[in-house]
């Protein structure tokens, strides 16, 4: 495939296939800021694989800082290469012709490295159809030193198992510095004409990277999971997530796209992650510890990015930024230094209990959007539960404030299906939702709006919510049908997903690798764009199951054993399993924790990340966050067995 399609070939078939298709610039390439290189005169070449279609990928910020981050090196280069949408793939399968790169439009075999990213798990069979239609293929164990190495990273990725048979190695955690390091293996193995097991061998030793085809799970007499062995002697057990010390200098020529993206701004991340302890929220737990950028990077970022994109909206990006130490006077900074350009400023994830009336006030001379705030549930009750305390008082107060300043709209986030819920506190919902509006109208009249996004919990592994069992769909349509009837009226609009897409959510991020023969099986039924309500192939699913021999209601409809292995229990987050079924314990007696920043509660990840730091010293290791691990750390952590007992 490689010496039929040439870019010039490629090309040339272009010319007849892109007329037939829908949005054809997502195809073409050639866009502001890409990075084209001489495809002879580097040493590795990676294509950057994003496996939805360009609207999405060109929004998502992991690829754009691995882009960022490979083509600074001289001898390597990555290039973009995006899932087509249906139309664009009937067209490239009926002439033969291979997914390639937007850069180069080299076919995506000729790469000597494939990186996918994997947000979420409903890409899963989308990744599969990438490989396919680039000619790569599909199983691991089939691919020789011919074909690429293919890497995947990616939130997705902390339970790797469903997708290990077809992944030659995981990035577990973050990927600003063991992209260099890996990029810098296969350029020496390359260079020396070693094996391919070789290179996995070497990969293994690496911090941070996962090679599947090195461990081996078990299972009991019941077909429970029961532990991963490794099948050689040197691969780590457990394999420790990558952490970046300091995060390096953010991306600023971003790639700007040629068509409209689900995001349309200037993305800086302002800080990683979080210190809430919220008990359903994967992000949180798997990205600690709180790194921060200081105000002048971030300044200087936006400088330079505005200049080479002309985006006219800033995102400031993070887990929760009004906990960002220097929110407020970055804000008044942005607004000082940018506000006659009318630039927006698009701040996601304000905390209610930490949002000032200071806050909102800088925000008002730019461009005013609608205010997003995330209650998650809507009683006392349930946000003790998931570590979400904050009063309705402190909710109604912010609300008031807001819509005082001049904001029409206001969106609420919550779930439902959350552990112990009742129908009494899925209609505390509604309740909330209008009462939030009568603010609103008595304060804006009619201008007043609101917006209540709920989504369907999912129970994530490594949080203290992965022993709990999922709702079952008809409990969830059940919830849903009860909104529907009581969040009705003028000004008052509801946003439901698709109870079929948790249960595909549940299945894959909490399964084993048994499942990889499902998700095969499934692909092979035309399961693909799983994300998009009309082309879930829900019955292809369940199909698959059948015929692999598995009840997909075992994955996700049963609550574990406290004592119970997990799947994902080889991937350490740094964050203990002991501290996680503790903080699970706390929840059924609706005890809290207060934010970290405060109180240190021993979840591991400091005295981790400061042994770390003290192993490699140098300023590269300086974080406001981390201190020398103090005394009282050593031996809190019991074995599980015995966290039961300690739970008080």
């Amino acid at each position: 495939m490689q010496s039929l399609w040439t870019p010039e070939r490629v090309t040339q078939r272009l010319q007849f296939l892109l007329p037939r298709v829908s949005k054809p610039a997502r195809y073409t390439g050639g866009e502001l800021n890409q990075v084209v290189k001489d495809w002879d005169q580097v040493a590795v070449r990676v294509a950057l694989a994003f496996p939805d279609i360009y609207d999405l990928g060109m929004s998502n910020l992991a690829l754009a800082i691995l882009y960022d981050q490979i083509n600074r090196r001289a001898d390597a280069l990555a290039e973009r290469v995006f899932l087509p949408w249906t139309d664009m793939e009937d067209e490239l399968r009926r002439a033969g012709l291979p997914l390639y790169s937007l850069e180069s439009r080299h076919p995506l075999a000729a790469f000597d490295i494939v990186g996918i990213t994997l947000p979420y798990e409903s890409l899963f069979t989308n990744a599969l159809n990438l490989l396919d239609l680039g000619g790569v293929p599909i199983w691991s164990a089939e691919r020789t030193t011919a074909h690429p190495l293919v890497i995947a990273g990616g939130h997705a990725t902390f339970n790797p198992e469903p997708m290990a048979p077809f992944i030659d190695a995981f990035v577990i955690g973050e990927g600003e510095e063991v992209i260099h390091e890996i990029l810098d293996v296969y350029k020496t193995w390359k260079a020396e004409g070693a094996s391919r097991e070789e290179l996995l061998h070497r990969l293994s030793r690496l911090w941070g990277v996962y090679v599947p085809a090195f461990y081996e799970p078990t299972y009991d007499a019941q077909g429970v999971f029961a532990g991963i062995r490794t099948v050689v002697d040197d691969a780590p057990l457990p394999v420790v997530k990558r952490i970046v010390p300091k995060l390096p200098p953010p991306p600023t020529r971003f790639v700007v796209p040629y068509i409209a993206t689900v995001h349309q701004r200037l993305p800086i991340e302002i800080t990683r992650g979080c210190t809430r302890g919220c008990r359903f929220c994967h992000a949180g737990m798997v990205t600690r510890p709180v790194r921060e950028r200081s105000v002048d990077e971030i300044l200087a970022a936006i400088e330079e990015g505005l200049a080479a994109t002309g985006f006219d909206e800033v995102g400031l990006l993070s887990l929760s930024s009004s906990d960002y130490t220097h929110i407020l006077p970055l804000v008044r900074a942005v607004v000082e230094r940018f506000g006659h350009k009318r630039i927006a400023i698009s701040l996601p994830s304000l905390r209610i209990e930490t949002f000032s009336v200071e806050l909102m006030e800088a925000l008002g001379p730019t461009r005013r959007r609608g205010f997003t705030l995330a209650p998650e549930a809507a009683t006392e009750r349930m946000r003790e539960i998931i570590n979400k305390p904050v009063s309705s008082a402190q909710l109604m107060e912010t609300v008031r404030e807001i819509y005082r300043r001049g904001w029409p709209t206001i969106k609420l986030y919550f779930m439902i299906g959350h552990p112990s819920e009742t129908l009494d506190d899925v209609r505390a919902i509604a309740e909330l939702g209008k009462a939030v509006l009568r603010e609103g109208r008595r304060i804006l009249g009619g201008r007043a709006k609101v917006h209540l996004g709920v989504s369907t919990f999912v129970p994530k592994p490594h949080t203290p919510f992965q022993w709990v069992p999922a709702d079952r769909v008809a409990t969830i349509q059940a919830k849903q049908d009860l909104l529907r009837r009581e969040a009705r009226g003028r000004g008052l609009k509801l946003n439901l997903n698709d109870p079929r897409e948790t249960m595909l959510e549940a299945w894959l991020t909490r399964g084993d690798r048994r499942l990889a023969r499902v998700i095969y099986r499934a692909w092979q039924k035309g399961a693909k764009f799983d994300a998009w309500n009309d082309h879930l192939a829900y019955d292809a699913w369940l199909e698959a199951f059948a015929e692999e021999g598995l009840d997909p209601a075992f994955y996700v409809h049963r609550e574990r054993p406290i004592d119970e292995p997990f799947p994902w229990d080889h991937i350490s987050i740094a964050v203990t399993k002991q501290y996680l079924a503790q903080d699970y314990l706390w929840s059924q007696q609706r005890k809290t924790r207060i934010d970290c920043r405060n109180r240190c509660f021993a979840c591991g990840i400091l005295p981790t990340f400061a042994e770390l730091r003290y192993r490699h010293p140098g300023d590269v290791w300086k974080c406001p966050e981390v201190k020398r691990p103090p005394r009282r750390f050593k031996g809190v952590y019991l074995p599980l067995q015995q966290v039961v007992a300690s739970s008080d």
